[in-house]
């Protein structure tokens, strides 16, 4: 498994404002999209996130999203080690992701930019 890098999650209450400073932190804009009625704002390493608390609770168990290079291929990889598989993988807006748990505990989103 290749991993390009991470994303660190947010759970923010004020999206629009927390996007600002982050922009204005990074010097790049934001790839804002929607999912299961959280709004999110990708900001440089940063993953923006605010909506219904009952989802933001389930997205705060994530510790981090780790950028690979083929979701398949971290599949692999992390049941060979002993990780366990919770969902995906699935596609997302801008390829496919799946979140697993690691032998320790720690929950980890895992997602490519491969369409598929």
């Amino acid at each position: 498994m290749e991993i390009l890098g991470t994303t660190l999650r947010i759970c923010v209450d004020d999206l629009d404002a927390s996007v600002a400073f982050y922009e204005r932190l990074t010097g790049g804009p934001a790839l804002r999209f929607e999912r299961g009625g959280v709004r999110v704002a990708a900001v440089g390493c940063f993953l923006l996130m605010s909506g219904p608390e009952p989802e933001l609770e389930v997205l705060r168990k994530v510790s981090a999203t780790i950028a690979v290079a083929d979701v398949d291929a971290a599949h692999e990889a992390l049941t060979a080690v002993g990780a366990k598989v919770l969902a995906g993988p699935v596609p997302t807006p801008v390829g496919r992701n799946l979140i697993a748990v690691h032998p320790d505990g720690s929950v980890f989103e895992y997602a490519d930019r491969r369409a598929g």
